[in-house]
């Protein structure tokens, strides 16, 4: 923990905008080094200018890559482009856009020369494939997420409106390293022309009485602030509030690629995570203020809850809220939906959907295994752990296929409007009913062979029959909901359970842990986590 975590950031926090515009364009990465190829993760490529894993050259070989992979498939409508407010996002835009442009791809850009949410992209891609066109539309996000200031990110999103699967991603990111090893040689280069337009903003807010009752939050009369800390929701939430007759506040409108308003994370990083209570500090501080304060990341993909009675909360706790109340009243609803979590997601989840009666679909990590379930209505909610979600429309048609941030932020509100408990109180009864978990992510040391043979592990190389003093019920390498692979391991037992998945960027595995009994049990599931993967890895 660094010392001054959830402090303002001081003037030696910040980057120099200008600067990182310039490594932009005059550094060239080294493909044959592995911190500066494209790499595609769960949402895309993403790195920094300054040393060369985010440059002028990423940007027009992924761009020519997602061009030749979309010409594959057949893809040949409209291209919805949309940039956060991080620093690289504009020059990457503009960089995407003179491959587009000369590759004769058409592109809609933001109507109003401005920042675009991740669900809005992804409500735009829906939209446009559900009104019978000819052709299919795709998009592209750029955008790093919560990622620190001096980071950008790029990524794809299919017709189906959500993340690409791993399938596109391996491809355009192998194509896109073979160009910049050729010198870039076969990446088409034209000055953009005058691209159509959409208003990503009108279109999402306009709709958003479908999917959350705003007359119930309207009637209410709750004070809600919403925090865009510096992200491309900032004025979206301000139209929400016009729009709906809401009593809201936006509670910072500052939009600064340096993000000096921002408080430090645990690292003492600038990171815009609205599941971290550091970064998170100054809504804390003022939660008393409002009835329901909300946050939003750079892309508006992930949510973070403030209560007054509880603070910051938990991920896993407003998902669990977020589906009793879900499917108790939202009626239209298949009758079979199921509930979608992330395998590493708490299991008071489990718990809520027995009580419901619902079917629980648990996936691997990443949103894009919920894009088929929330297109045919027959996933209601899909969730992960790390802040991000999206659930159907009250007749139980699509809303978006990627993660929204605004909406479970708006869904808080509702749930407070309409029963008159905040969230927080909600899980309160929930504990009750159902136990009090305790739930941590740690990291654990691993050579690069290592998280190799850890995502390769099957079920079978765990041999303790035993875990925290309870009999393991299940050992699994791949997922209960869809039988994919999930690159690492699951075990648990009736009380508590653990998971090892290796890090995509660090020489480490993560360890995620839940215990039922509580903290000192959950240091012991911990400790023997790391003790089972370690003798599994020969370690």
């Amino acid at each position: 923990m660094h010392d001054r975590a959830g402090t303002v950031a001081l003037p030696e926090d910040l980057i120099d905008p200008e600067a990182l515009v310039a490594a932009y364009y005059d550094l060239h990465p080294d493909v044959t080094d592995p911190e500066q190829k494209v790499i595609f993760g769960t949402s895309g490529h993403r790195g920094s200018s300054f040393n060369s894993a985010f440059n002028e050259d990423h940007i027009l070989a992924i761009t020519q890559a997602i061009v030749e992979y979309r010409a594959g498939q057949g893809i040949t409508g409209p291209l919805f482009l949309g940039r956060d407010t991080h620093g690289l996002s504009l020059p990457a835009e503009r960089s995407a856009l003179e491959v587009l442009a000369a590759n004769g791809v058409t592109v809609w850009t933001d109507s109003r020369h401005s920042w675009t949410p991740t669900p809005a992209v992804s409500h735009a891609i829906l939209k446009y494939n559900r009104e019978g066109h000819d052709d299919q539309a795709d998009g592209i996000v750029v955008t790093p997420s919560h990622n620190p200031p001096a980071d950008g990110g790029f990524k794809y999103n299919p017709p189906h409106g959500g993340p690409a699967d791993s399938d596109a991603t391996s491809w355009i990111a192998n194509r896109a390293n073979e160009l910049i090893a050729a010198g870039l040689e076969g990446v088409k280069r034209a000055e953009p022309t005058p691209a159509g337009t959409y208003d990503f903003r009108e279109n999402y807010v306009a709709d958003l009485g479908n999917v959350i009752d705003m007359e119930a939050i309207a009637a209410s009369k709750i004070h809600i602030g919403a925090d865009p800390l510096g992200g491309a929701s900032v004025e979206y939430w301000s139209l929400i509030g016009e729009r709906y007759g809401l009593n809201l506040t936006v509670v910072n409108e500052t939009v600064d690629p340096r993000w000096a308003f921002m408080t430090l994370d645990w690292d003492g990083k600038i990171r815009m995570d609205c599941s971290s209570p550091y970064a998170m500090a100054s809504l804390i501080e003022r939660r008393h203020d409002f009835d329901i304060s909300t946050g939003n990341d750079a892309d508006a993909d992930r949510h973070g809850v403030v209560t007054p009675d509880a603070g910051l909360m938990n991920p896993n706790h407003y998902l669990a809220v977020a589906i009793q109340y879900l499917y108790s009243r939202r009626e239209h609803w298949r009758p079979d939906a199921a509930i979608g979590k992330t395998l590493v997601s708490s299991s008071m989840i489990d718990r809520v959907a027995g009580s419901l009666g619902r079917t629980l679909w648990e996936v691997p990590v990443g949103f894009k295994w919920f894009v088929p379930g929330l297109i045919d209505g027959s996933v209601g909610f899909g969730g992960e752990e790390s802040a991000g979600a999206s659930f159907l429309r009250f007749d139980g048609s699509v809303w978006t296929t990627d993660k929204d941030g605004i909406l479970l932020a708006l869904l808080a509100s509702e749930i407070l409007a309409v029963t008159g408990r905040t969230p927080s109180q909600h899980y309160a009864e929930l504990v009750a009913e159902f136990g009090d978990p305790v739930y941590q992510r740690v990291d654990a040391p691993a050579t690069k062979a290592q998280k190799a043979q850890l995502a390769k592990l099957s079920g079978d190389d765990i041999t303790a029959d035993t875990l925290a003093g309870d009999p393991i019920t299940a050992k699994l390498s791949h997922a209960p909901g869809n039988g994919a692979a999930i690159g690492g391991v699951k075990v648990t037992t009736d009380r508590a359970w653990f998971a090892a998945r290796p890090s995509g960027t660090e020489d480490v595995y993560k360890i995620y842990a839940e215990s039922f009994v509580g903290e000192e049990h959950l240091r012991e599931v911990q400790a023997e986590a790391k003790r089972i993967v370690d003798a599994a890895l020969g370690a």
